[in-house]
């Protein structure tokens, strides 16, 4: 009798651990990933929209010192043991007024991240107190790995806000920021501005490259699933594939948008007061179309809203860059503008003809982000239809054009020599200006809007830098904006991007 039931009870932990090989096969099988958080997106655009929760009053109301005092305890970073990434996490508050919900996953499921006070020091403000009892939530992320020394833990990307999320590289400062997503900027109407609700964090095998993020995207009018896939080399790479859907149609749907700050440069004379040459995170806007043009447009601080639009039939890349690397460009031992990132933007499949829209905003100093670029589709599937886009974010201080092209490194404007003339100074290098000596045919090569009229123009070796400087005078219609371009040739070839450049009154 016992020897039977002996071997009943053998039986059924056979039974018993079948089964749950088998469930654990199933769930290897089928683990959590981007479909899942796409039918996410999908059943919610269904629904009425409703916004994300707000942290309570007296939090929305804390001060950026004290909430800068509250640092997060790198020793109770997740993955700390996984090998090359780590994700440390950010207390709500202060611009932060709406939490998210952050998960990680792997082949055994999914598990929430809970908040906890002990997350957190909060340095001498009293604000551990003020915590409420229920579960909090964060108001984002970072994701860390040794850019440096195996032993530093640096930030390369934070998620927070919106659906902003800021990435660095290597022997850089923060600067720029990408979106999520752009929904009418700078429309009258007002903007939209979609935020991440909820994110699911893959955690990596300990020899892992990369790190795969997922996030889910809500707003009035849009829902969407986000993979961004991270990895680092000497350049941040982040690799973005993205499916929307429109609970109503919008106006203007931006794809890929970037955000930055333009203060001033060396195009004007700086502003009465300020002492550092040049202040910015960007100097320019760089396009690269199918046929061959690569279109740099300098970023200016204009008196009133500015929106710009280039057509192009056949994108194949477009970003913000910082392209004056000089110290002496800008003297901030502080903010280290010499160092902040450019960010590449390069589709992934073919984005069919649409524009790049640039939208500039006047700012008074440099603590607001001024600068949007980004991608508008020419046409959108029918409504209801989903919307399906990837993309690659390439974060570097290398210029993406060739190296066998001449590329703009200033733009300066002044007085003509004339009432009512301008004259405009443009310095090219790189490429074969270098090797081209004084006496190459080298010719200039400008277009004006029918606004302004040329009266002057020449190209000349720059002795100093090794360049080619173009410069000339135009004169202008009163009280209208004139668009200009301008390139050099070398023997009738073109050997330069092309200079953009909106002449304002």
């Amino acid at each position: 009798m016992m020897r039977a039931i002996r071997c009943a009870v053998a039986v059924l932990l056979l039974c018993t651990a079948l089964v749950d090989v088998a469930g654990r096969a199933t769930a290897a099988e089928t683990p959590f990933g981007f479909p899942d958080v796409l039918e996410k997106a999908r059943t919610l655009a269904r629904q009425a929209f409703t916004p994300p929760p707000s942290v309570p009053e007296f939090w929305q109301r804390v001060g950026y010192d004290q909430h800068r005092d509250i640092v997060f305890d790198r020793g109770q970073a997740l993955w700390r043991d996984a090998g090359n990434f780590r994700v440390e996490l950010i207390h709500p508050g202060n611009v932060y007024k709406h939490t998210v919900a952050i998960n990680t996953y792997d082949r055994a499921g999914v598990s929430p991240v809970p908040f906890s006070p002990s997350l957190f020091s909060y340095g001498p403000s009293g604000l551990r107190d003020k915590v409420p009892n229920k579960d909090f939530g964060f108001a984002g992320f970072r994701i860390t790995h040794p850019l440096h020394r195996s032993s530093e833990w640096n930030h390369v990307v934070v998620f927070a806000g919106a659906s902003y999320f800021r990435p660095v590289a290597k022997n850089q400062v923060f600067g720029l920021t990408a979106r999520g997503l752009a929904i009418d900027t700078g429309l009258p109407s007002g903007e939209e501005f979609p935020s991440f609700t909820e994110f699911w964090l893959e955690r990596p095998t300990r020899d892992a490259t990369s790190v795969t993020m997922l996030a889910l995207l809500d707003s009035p009018r849009v829902t969407g699933a986000y993979q961004f896939v991270l990895r680092v080399t000497q350049k941040t790479v982040i690799d973005v594939k993205t499916t929307l859907f429109e609970r109503k149609r919008v106006t203007e749907l931006g794809i890929a948008p970037l955000t930055s700050m333009f203060f001033y440069g060396e195009e004007r004379g700086r502003p009465s007061g300020q002492w550092r040459p040049e202040v910015h995170d960007s100097d320019g806007l760089l396009i690269h179309s199918a046929n061959g043009e690569w279109l740099w447009r300098p970023l200016v601080n204009p008196d009133r809203l500015l929106i710009n639009l280039f057509q192009v039939d056949g994108l194949r890349g477009f970003g913000l860059l910082q392209r004056d690397r000089a110290f002496s460009a800008y003297e901030d031992l502080g903010a280290r503008y010499e160092l902040r990132p450019s960010a590449w933007i390069t589709p992934i499949g073919d984005w069919g003809k649409g524009q790049v829209k640039l939208v500039q905003i006047p700012t008074a100093n440099e603590y607001n982000d001024n600068i949007v670029a980004y991608w508008l589709p020419g046409t959108l599937p029918p409504a209801g239809q989903p919307i399906e886009l990837a993309y690659r974010i390439d974060v570097q201080s290398d210029d993406p054009i060739p190296a066998a092209r001449g590329r703009t490194t200033a733009t300066r404007v002044g007085d003509g020599d004339a009432a009512g003339v301008r004259r405009i100074v443009i310095d090219f290098e790189g490429g074969a200006l270098k090797q081209l000596g004084a006496t190459a045919d080298v010719k200039p090569v400008v277009w004006a809007a029918a606004e302004g009229q040329l009266t002057q123009q020449n190209a000349f070796k720059n002795s100093v830098t090794g360049g080619w400087r173009l410069a000339f005078q135009l004169k202008q219609q009163k009280g209208k904006p004139v668009e200009l371009r301008a390139a050099l040739q070398h023997k009738g070839e073109t050997i330069t991007e092309t200079w953009s450049y909106l002449l304002l009154p």
